[in-house]
């Protein structure tokens, strides 16, 4: 199995402003009063092993070879966006809820996001509404044995500590996926997204009357960028990048719409700071101008089957019979034709830390200061 070599020059030139903005909020979050904590919820984007612990799920290498050496469940070879993002705080990487082996106590939270995750149909392993039911019981249970005896309460999250805690939430992509693979047409997907956008932000809400504060909401990105997309779905309608025209304006509208409801409920909900991530604008732009990240074929997958244009095969997918992967994933976008690579999560998150792309622009260490 081929390994990607971490001294290469294009991953050292894409890494090293990563390394410095990571830095310069290490030692911001240093100042922290409170210890961060962080709760998430989410799909595949943000999954950091919950779908290997909560289903038994096989992920094998050559995920995880680039970082952890290893495969972590995570559907990347190495680290996801959010895992940058804890870094950023100097705090562990967050632990999948329903893992019961990676012996934590959860003192920096939680991680309740799994691979497939979408907010409907509700009450489907492990849609949000489910993975916000997970979160009740956690809290309520960390909170009961914080107030006996128990010898590990001190290790446990307290009030205080769901209070400043920070609420990610990155969903939203698998509603609209799922309905195009269904065959569902352009008009009919786009009917839905109401629903979707819905049950965001009856999530928030919910968190909201639970005591939560900040919000850090994720909008989704490129669909019709995605290997996977572009070889299976029998369209020429394609933009001046080669994505899928359709499946990008429906991903843009529910972007829209989830913008839109951030701001109605900084409006609604007096007491919350609600941060709202443009995903969507960050990962277009590693596709528009792949050549200013060393990044060779944008819409190629580096581990898959098929070669050129897209190295994708439903048939043969990464990890599974007669796969290839190449030598080095810091020269693409995308890791298994649907997830990104290391180098490319690390240039997302390195944008999300900029700011920029944030509304109201807001410093990911926010939340911590208590």
């Amino acid at each position: 199995m081929a390994t990607v070599s971490l001294h290469s020059h294009s991953f050292l030139l894409v890494l090293f402003p990563v390394i410095l903005i990571l830095r310069h909020n290490l030692a911001v979050a240093g100042g922290c009063q409170l210890p961060p904590v962080i709760f998430n919820f989410g799909d595949s984007n943000s999954d950091t092993g919950g779908l290997v612990a909560g289903l038994g799920y096989s992920i094998v290498l050559p995920y995880g070879r680039s970082f952890f050496r290893r495969s972590t469940g995570r559907l990347s070879d190495g680290r996801l966006v959010i895992d940058f993002l804890c870094q950023s705080l100097n705090t562990s990487l967050l632990n999948p809820y329903l893992d019961s082996l990676v012996g934590s106590k959860f003192q920096n939270g939680a991680n309740f996001a799994i691979v497939g995750s979408s907010t409907l149909p509700r009450y489907v392993p492990f849609a949000l509404n489910i993975q916000l039911m997970q979160f009740l019981h956690f809290k309520s249970r960390a909170l009961e044995l914080a107030s006996t005896s128990d010898p590990l309460k001190e290790m446990l999250i307290s009030d205080s500590g769901f209070r400043h805690a920070l609420y990610m939430i990155d969903i939203g992509q698998n509603d609209i996926a799922d309905s195009f693979s269904k065959g569902l047409s352009y008009s009919r997907v786009v009917k839905l997204i109401p629903n979707v956008i819905s049950e965001i932000k009856s999530a928030i809400k919910i968190l909201y009357d639970e005591g939560g504060r900040k919000f850090w909401v994720h909008n989704t990105g490129p669909l019709g960028c995605l290997p996977q997309k572009l070889s299976m779905v029998h369209s020429k309608a394609f933009d001046k990048h080669g994505c899928l025209a359709s499946y990008n304006a429906a991903a843009k509208l529910f972007n829209e719409g989830l913008d839109h409801m951030c701001r109605e409920l900084r409006t609604e909900l007096k007491e919350a700071n609600i941060v709202y991530v443009d995903i969507y604008a960050i990962k277009y732009d590693l596709i528009a101008n792949s050549n200013n990240y060393a990044f060779e074929k944008p819409l190629m997958a580096c581990c898959g089957y098929g070669g050129p244009p897209y190295n994708y095969n439903v048939n043969i997918t990464c990890g599974n019979g007669g796969f290839k992967s190449c030598e080095e994933g810091s020269r693409f976008i995308s890791w298994d034709g649907i997830h990104y690579t290391e180098t490319a999560n690390a240039i997302v998150a390195m944008k999300v830390l900029s700011m920029q792309y944030s509304t109201p622009p807001t410093p990911f260490h926010f939340f911590c200061g208590g």
